[in-house]
């Protein structure tokens, strides 16, 4: 969107989204995640899967989580509608070549926001980001997150989007 309507969009927020993911990270995920498909790991029917995903994605992993909880979460989160959330994620078109996608640089400025330890898309995928959207890119990386800093540290997340929002520069 902000490619195609410049004169709309005066400032970009990216946070913890793979959007250059290439086929290799995918299948590096998947060896992560030690499963074979990558529904398994992002719409989990067992608590097993699920229990693999949260390993995944918070830094902080709960220590032991029983199998009803996350099996009601499952339920809630992952049951209704099923057939269309998995019709959704095969049509996504992230990691299936092995070029990083269509990224072109942006005009507007553009912040990345990335947990330090973000096993799902890991850091090395921001960096590069960072590069390929260009010099008015500025890529924040918050310590003690993974990939879900809006929700691990949802105080110092939001106080990094209010300052890039508001133009405030980052503290030295």
């Amino acid at each position: 969107m902000a490619a195609m309507w410049p004169e709309r969009v005066e400032k970009v927020v990216i946070a913890s989204s793979g959007v250059n993911m290439t086929r290799r990270d995918n299948q590096e995920l998947l060896k992560r995640a030690k499963m074979e498909q990558i529904e398994e790991l992002m719409l989990p029917s067992t608590a097993a899967q699920l229990r693999r995903l949260i390993g995944l994605s918070i830094f902080r992993r709960p220590y032991y989580m029983p199998d009803f909880v996350l099996n009601d979460f499952i339920d809630k989160l992952y049951c209704e509608n099923r057939k269309e959330k998995l019709e959704l994620l095969k049509g996504l078109k992230l990691g299936e070549d092995e070029s990083a996608g269509n990224i072109s640089p942006l005009s507007q400025e553009v912040l990345i926001v990335w947990g330090e330890h973000d096993e799902i898309f890991l850091l090395e995928k921001a960096i590069e980001l960072n590069k390929l959207i260009g010099e008015r890119s500025r890529l924040e990386v918050m310590k003690n997150a993974s990939h879900v800093p809006q929700l691990e540290d949802a105080p110092h997340f939001n106080n990094i989007l209010h300052n890039f929002l508001h133009g405030h520069s980052p503290p030295s």
